[in-house]
């Protein structure tokens, strides 16, 4: 380092010791409304059930077109009548995060009561914004683990909150969407353009959930865990206060209404069709809401955190399988304990099969990285690998029109004997087992099997097969849709410089910060 930059490290050192949170100060208490049964949403719920699914079943739909996603939490939205509570790691300030924010205020300016919780990483420098959507008397924002630095972008507040590092390191990864405690979406789904399919650049492929019934009810009682927790600043805690008028201004860049097609890829129709017709089109099945306590963040070893997660409650069911599981994870790091239970299910004859991106897809280079570590043993293993093509998906119309933008897989998904599906915010990655907080939902979804079986046809046939080549080095061998395969020695559509930047970077980076 030469004498300017060490001078610049020192400056930030010292700022940093400078910088701390306001001293926190008692937030009022508040739970999920639960005379509900009045409102237009119970309603459509309780006709859309059949004769003794309520109260012990779930009602699920699943939502794997952004178009169609985007549609059902605007269409909530304006259906809800007394609450919504909203829940994300990222809502960005571009057209859908500020389309979203400005139906939460419309359903304010009605009367409706509404709760956002926003974890503070990459929201943290959004208080004019956040401020002035929450200066409605209805409205209420809270901030998850927030950063001590509170001004400046996002590499000027991490260097200036590097005296916190547990701060930085742990974060809310939940992603989860509740109309008057009736109708929820979750899944793997931020609040932002690439989640949805409009952003230039690049694009993400996922899934998300929308569930009535039992479940809800349980997903609203995690919701409150966070709201009530120590572990969140009101924002007007942590930033000077904006006018209330202000936000119709900064709201106008808002992206129109979703327009999706008549019917989706499952042949569905959009949740705001339905809902005017006043009945959802739902699977009823029993499912279980697995979710991780806020408290989990202040926790101290690996033990204590991983204890009852999501993802230990999810590696006990796949360890449970007796012939086929199938994890789809856009960052997919197994380490010792996944690679524990690939061995015992492997001993028991089961066949894992793994969808995770490529070099090439990945906006993660590094976690690629990771999970390149363990390919090998798993292949040895007779794990079936798949990873995602930036560009294959362009062949399919099941996700909508990429452009020119890149395809990146970041559903959440583990299918267990084909019966047991789990959809949810977690990735199969130390991070999601040990430092984030993560939400998920366990189906029993024996009735779900063929719209599965139709979305992962295609999803698959978008990702290269990895194998073991003759010589013992590893191939990617891509399938074109009359049969015929190419295959490559080297990672397909990554570049020479990509590869070798994470060639050279990847042993200095520990694994559990992945």
């Amino acid at each position: 380092m030469n004498f300017a930059g060490l001078l610049v490290g020192l400056a930030t050192v010292v700022l940093a010791g400078c910088v701390g949170l306001p001293t926190r100060l008692p937030a009022s208490e508040s739970q999920a409304l639960e005379d509900v049964a009045g409102t237009a949403l119970a309603r459509t719920v309780a006709r859309s059930a059949p004769p003794g699914a309520l109260p012990a079943l779930t009602g699920i739909r699943l939502l794997p077109e952004a178009d169609f996603s985007l549609d059902a939490r605007i269409a909530l939205a304006r259906a809800a009548q007394k609450s919504l509570d909203v829940q994300y790691y990222l809502l960005a300030p571009d057209e859908v995060g500020l389309l979203l924010l400005r139906e939460l205020r419309h359903a304010a300016e009605r009367g409706v009561r509404v709760r956002v919780i926003l974890d503070d990483l990459y929201n943290g420098g959004e208080h004019v914004l956040f401020n002035a959507f929450a200066a409605h008397p209805n409205v209420e924002l809270r901030i998850f683990n927030p950063l001590p630095a509170r001004n400046g972008g996002l590499l000027t507040r991490l260097a200036l909150s590097l005296h916190e590092f547990g701060r930085i390191n742990h974060r809310m990864h939940n992603k989860l969407f509740i109309a008057d405690n009736s109708v929820s979406v979750s899944g793997g789904r931020n609040i932002a353009q690439e989640y949805f399919m409009r952003a230039a650049d690049a694009n993400f492929i996922d899934m998300d959930v929308l569930a009535t019934g039992a479940a809800v009810r349980a997903q609203s009682a995690s919701f409150d865990a966070y709201w009530n927790s120590e572990h969140v600043y009101p924002i007007g805690q942590l930033a000077s206060s904006s006018p209330m008028s202000r936000f119709d201004s900064l709201a106008v860049g808002a992206a129109p209404d979703p327009a999706p097609r008549s019917r989706d890829v499952l042949n569905r129709s959009a949740v705001a069709q339905q809902l005017a017709d006043g009945r959802l089109d739902l699977v009823w099945a029993q499912a279980e809401v697995y979710a991780d306590a806020p408290a989990k963040i202040g926790r101290k070893d690996f033990e204590s955190r991983f204890a009852g997660s999501v993802t230990q409650r999810t590696l006990a069911v796949i360890g449970s399988a007796r012939s086929r599981v199938v994890i789809i994870s856009p960052y997919f790091i197994p380490g010792d304990i996944g690679m524990g239970v690939i061995e015992d299910s492997g001993a028991r004859g089961v066949v894992t099969v793994v969808l995770t991106n490529s070099l090439g897809a990945t906006d993660e280079p590094l976690v690629y990285a990771g999970y390149a570590r363990y390919r090998r043993a798993m292949l040895e293993k007779g794990v079936l690998i798949h990873e995602f093509g930036p560009g294959l998906s362009r062949q399919s119309a099941q996700y909508g029109s990429f452009g020119n933008s890149t395809s990146r897989l970041h559903a959440k998904m583990a299918v267990i004997d084909g019966r047991w599906m789990f959809i949810g915010s977690m990735n199969l990655d130390g991070r999601s087992a040990s430092y984030n907080t993560e939400i998920g939902l366990l189906i029993d979804g024996a009735a779900l099997k063929a719209d599965f079986d139709q979305l992962s046809t295609d999803r698959f046939t978008s990702a290269y097969q990895v194998r073991l080549g003759r010589d013992g080095g590893i191939e990617w061998v891509r399938q074109d849709a009359d049969g015929r395969q190419t295959v490559y020695d080297d990672e397909p559509d990554a570049g020479w410089f990509l590869a070798f930047r994470n060639w050279l970077l990847s042993p200095l980076v520990r694994e559990e910060l992945l």
